[in-house]
């Protein structure tokens, strides 16, 4: 049964709920490895926990993989650099094939060495209709993939794919283990062995994540030894135990945040990011699927008031996947705060205001719910923000919360508080977002969005490799999320971490929507300092 928005928690209720879960739930005696040096150790809060450990299902796909390794990698300023390749790659026939040299001597963590066989199993097992990835789509332009020898790999792609070498921070698994076992099934999704620097040394679904130093890692053995990452889901309780010393960084909502910044012995990050808030609006709805409902809630909703009050200025307003500080956002796309046009829009549509102040037509009432999920305190103050401004507009929004495995497959026919976004390139913002042909497929194309001429723009972006071809197609896109919105964009949120300062080395980069888990100032955390 699905759970309503949770009552308002007074101060004493919400610290001693967050002290019995911290209680509950703290890893080990604080060093997240069993008693060891707490110097050489660190213990992270993060709120989501992955699926699968596995990169061959989709685990650490857009590269920070502590316990792997891709061919490449992102430096801090995320540009490409060699990590499992010896040098970039060698593009030609004109953008159709990437030739990869492979660095030299390097180990999987059992002591097995690592070739081009690796990497061809990789990325052929991912692209095997029975993995079940739902990332695949993502290598569409891989035709083949060939070991010339066992240092050399080649890529041949079906169409200049121009952000291929992007796609290649996908981390390498072992054929020697992985080949021999189910790949959807078995162990290796929850027993992992990579090139990384770190291995895994326990996995407490639910609770924690903890990792130990490689000591073969052929980038040299991390200073911190033992790393744990935490999965605490509630704010409120990630906060107090960060407060209380259990743990030593952890992400958090700017409110929880600020409560940190006098706090001498504890710093702030703040990274820039693509990451957006989004309310899907599901083609299956008589209300949300509505061109002029969504048109209507695309400038009927007070973005400038969700980043000043929702995310303390931590932010910014967001009309498409795009950050609007991107060189690839459309300038001219920007939605003004019209709630007297939106009204109008609805007018003339035929939704009429009843008695009560609600809309409707043909009989169909204008509600429908929108889901969260529990514990996120910005998914939630986003979904009552928006609910309320669609509610001056006449329409009854009923905001609902839930793990998601409640909400998903509520997908088809409900309204989503959802997130996303990745920096690399434009392609992956867009693509599985809103291409058609994704509809429906899992967390892809949630609002079963479909509109011809945005999928021809980005079919013809991600076949191109012209810079300007693929702003144009791309121009095309921003421009029909205009007239023809499937989604409410909202906003695009920095992430905040705050970490104990004793640690050195620490750095943020433009982040993807995947916090915490592999981005956070321990997307680095093999060069920090104890």
């Amino acid at each position: 049964m699905a759970r309503p928005v949770r009552s308002v928690l007074s101060a004493a209720a919400v610290t001693a709920l967050a002290l019995t879960a911290a209680a509950c739930a703290a890893p080990d005696d604080g060093t997240g490895s069993g008693g060891k040096d707490a110097r050489s150790s660190a213990v992270v809060g993060i709120a989501y926990e992955p699926d699968t450990l596995s990169p061959l299902l989709g685990y650490g796909k857009d590269g920070n993989s502590k316990i792997f390794d891709g061919l490449l990698t992102h430096d801090a300023g995320m540009k490409l650099r060699p990590a499992l390749a010896a040098a970039l790659p060698k593009v030609t026939d004109g953008g159709r094939t990437y030739t990869y040299e492979l660095r030299k001597g390097v180990k999987f963590s059992d002591g097995e060495p690592f070739t081009a066989k690796d990497v061809v199993f990789t990325y052929e097992t991912i692209l095997d209709k029975k993995t079940n990835n739902a990332s695949k789509t993502e290598l569409d332009a891989v035709d083949r993939v060939e070991a010339t020898d066992a240092d050399t790999v080649v890529f041949h792609l079906k169409y200049p794919y121009a952000p291929f070498a992007e796609r290649t921070v996908l981390p390498i698994a072992p054929e020697h283990i992985a080949g021999r076992q189910d790949v959807n099934s078995g162990t290796f999704t929850t027993e992992p062995v990579g090139t990384g620097p770190y291995t895994l040394a326990k996995w407490s679904k639910g609770e924690k994540l903890v990792f130990d130093a490689n000591p073969g890692y052929w980038g040299g053995k991390p200073e911190i030894e033992h790393f744990t990452m935490a999965i605490v889901k509630d704010d409120d309780v990630r906060a107090t135990r960060l407060r209380s010393g259990d743990l030593d960084g952890a992400i958090l909502p700017p409110n929880l945040a600020k409560t940190f910044a006098k706090d001498s012995g504890k710093k702030t990050y703040r990274a820039k990011t693509f990451d957006y808030r989004v309310v899907t609006l599901p083609t299956g709805n008589k209300v949300a699927g509505d061109t002029a409902v969504r048109r209507a809630l695309d400038i009927g909703v007070d973005r400038r008031t969700m980043v000043d009050r929702i995310l303390e200025g931590a932010g910014k307003k967001a009309y498409g996947p795009v950050p609007t500080d991107s060189p690839w956002f459309t300038r001219g796309t920007e939605r003004p705060y019209d709630p007297a046009g939106a009204r109008k829009i609805l007018d003339e549509a035929g939704w009429k205001k009843g008695a009560d102040g609600i809309r409707a037509k043909d009989g169909v009432r204008a509600a429908f719910p929108l889901w969260y999920l529990t514990g996120d305190k910005l998914r939630q103050d986003h979904a009552l923000a928006y609910a309320s401004d669609a509610k001056k507009l006449g329409i009854d929004i009923k905001v609902e919360s839930g793990t998601w495995e409640v909400i998903e497959p509520r997908m088809p026919e409900d309204a989503v508080l959802a997130g996303g976004g990745a920096p690399a390139d434009p392609d992956f913002d867009q693509y599985t977002l809103l291409t058609s042909s994704l509809a429906g497929d899992g967390f892809n194309n949630m609002a079963w969005y479909e509109n011809a001429q945005v999928d021809a723009a980005l079919e013809a972006a991600r076949r191109s490799g012209d810079r300007a071809e693929r702003q144009k197609a791309y121009d095309t896109v921003q421009r029909a999320l205009v007239k023809d919105p499937g989604y409410t964009f909202l906003t695009h949120i920095d992430h905040l971490y705050v970490v104990d300062e004793r640690f050195g080395g620490l750095s943020t980069q433009v982040e993807p929507h995947d916090h915490g888990l592999a981005s956070g100032p321990w997307w680095n955390v093999e060069d920090w300092r104890a």
